[in-house]
């Protein structure tokens, strides 16, 4: 039987990285999907901070499931080979942190501009970012987010069937596509198609209507439950990526505090052993 394996968004617990990883250990998660070391993002940690964030996951033998990278998250009219050079740090992080995966997004338009009418240069960020990825062993998974080009479920297609990369793959967010396009038959209209790309999936849950703050797992309109009978029907066995934003949600990352996302990661495990979705727990 394949198992899903939980990672999390720790820095939504607390901006201590220390204590991040306790808590994962006390949860028995065995990932983490790194983002935010003690405030600061990992594209942006020294040689001495990257030493001492790797001694503490290996200690702890906590796993890195994705770089929780911002890249593509910038405005189109940015020069782009700066941003070129941050995605091979990227690839560095991702090697030197032994994972696979890292997570991108697909651009925003510049000011006042719709991001559809610029598919043609979004494509062709996504395919030279692709070339990089050739004979690393690292994927970058696309999160579907709103206002950028990949906001749709039709456009993150799109990505995937012109880049035409084994090394492009998607992250699939349900609670963005409920917030940002207002879908709350994600499960119906989006994943249909979605799915043949899905290599990693976040478990964020979000109301309708809710502007700056989730929901806990399986009481939005993100259709949660859904969402891991499908994983279970496909036999599913990725990450599935604790990102609850119960506190506050935000453009680049959100807060829940150990009590809400202790609370968020039981009622997901709660509803995977419902569904038959097998899980690994790690115990340290």
């Amino acid at each position: 039987m394949s198992k899903i394996k939980f990672s999390a968004f720790a820095d939504e617990v607390t901006s201590d990285f220390e204590d991040q990883v306790k808590f994962l250990v006390e949860q028995n998660v065995p990932a983490i999907e790194i983002r935010f070391v003690d405030g600061k993002n990992i594209m942006d940690l020294s040689k001495k901070e990257l030493e001492k964030t790797r001694r503490i996951l290996k200690e702890n033998d906590i796993a890195v499931s994705a770089i929780g990278s911002p890249i593509g998250k910038v405005s189109l009219d940015k020069p782009f080979s700066i941003h070129l050079e941050k995605f091979k740090h990227a690839i560095d992080l991702a090697n030197y942190f032994d994972t696979s995966f890292i997570r991108v997004f697909s651009y925003y338009a510049p000011e006042g501009k719709n991001i559809d009418n610029y598919r043609e240069e979004v494509i062709g960020r996504m395919a030279k970012k692709a070339e990089l990825l050739n004979n690393t062993g690292v994927v970058m998974v696309h999160e579907n987010e709103s206002h950028i080009y990949g906001h749709s479920a039709a456009n993150c297609v799109d990505i995937m069937e012109s880049v035409n990369s084994p090394n492009l793959k998607l992250a699939y967010d349900p609670a963005n596509f409920v917030w940002g396009d207002n879908i709350t038959n994600n499960i119906e209209v989006c994943w249909p198609i979605m799915k043949p790309y899905v290599a990693h999936v976040h478990i964020k849950d979000w109301k309708l209507g809710s502007t700056d703050i989730g929901s806990m797992p399986g009481n939005g309109d993100g259709q949660i439950r859904e969402l891991l009978r499908e994983l279970k029907n496909d036999n599913y066995n990725g990450y599935l990526t604790m990102e609850p934003h119960l506190r506050v949600g935000g453009q680049f990352g959100g807060d829940t505090g150990p009590e809400l996302f202790a609370q968020a990661l039981a009622l997901t495990k709660i509803m995977c052993l419902e569904e038959g979705l097998a899980f690994d727990e790690f115990i340290n």
